[in-house]
């Protein structure tokens, strides 16, 4: 899959945030690249055990001040396309691949940390099982 095909992936995901967070998200660029670099892994997986499918790097939301004068270079959100690759079995696992990590990355913009992240993917999967579970109830 080249990068003009995985990014309109990501513009997709994009598009499915709720409209809330996306007037709030300023001043991100999202880049794709093929794999994150020794040192992203050595920093963030250390002892190597895991894929990292994507990386925020900036300042977030919850700690800026104001830009004030003169251009601020973007926060950076960096999704890795390999990995993903990778890790998925179909056309449909990578679409979801790419959704969570984009969401994931975009509430480190917003001043979640891990922890706060993953609870909140957690949660979501929870809420979203639980919507279903009537559908197959009877």
């Amino acid at each position: 899959m080249d990068d003009q095909e995985f990014g309109k992936l990501i513009e997709k995901a994009i598009k499915n945030i709720p409209e809330e967070f996306l007037r709030q998200i300023e001043n991100v660029s999202i880049v794709i690249e093929d794999y994150p670099s020794r040192k992203q892994l050595d920093r963030l997986i250390p002892g190597g055990g895991g894929m990292l499918l994507g990386l925020y790097e900036g300042v977030p939301k919850t700690k800026r001040r104001s830009y004030g004068i003169g251009g601020v270079l973007p926060d950076k959100i960096t999704i890795f396309k390999m990995p993903m690759l990778t890790l998925s079995r179909s056309y449909e696992d990578l679409k979801e691949i790419v959704k969570n990590t984009v969401w994931h990355e975009i509430a480190h913009h917003f001043g979640m940390n891990e922890s706060a992240v993953r609870l909140a993917e957690k949660k979501r999967v929870e809420r979203l099982s639980g919507g279903l579970a009537h559908l197959t109830q009877k």
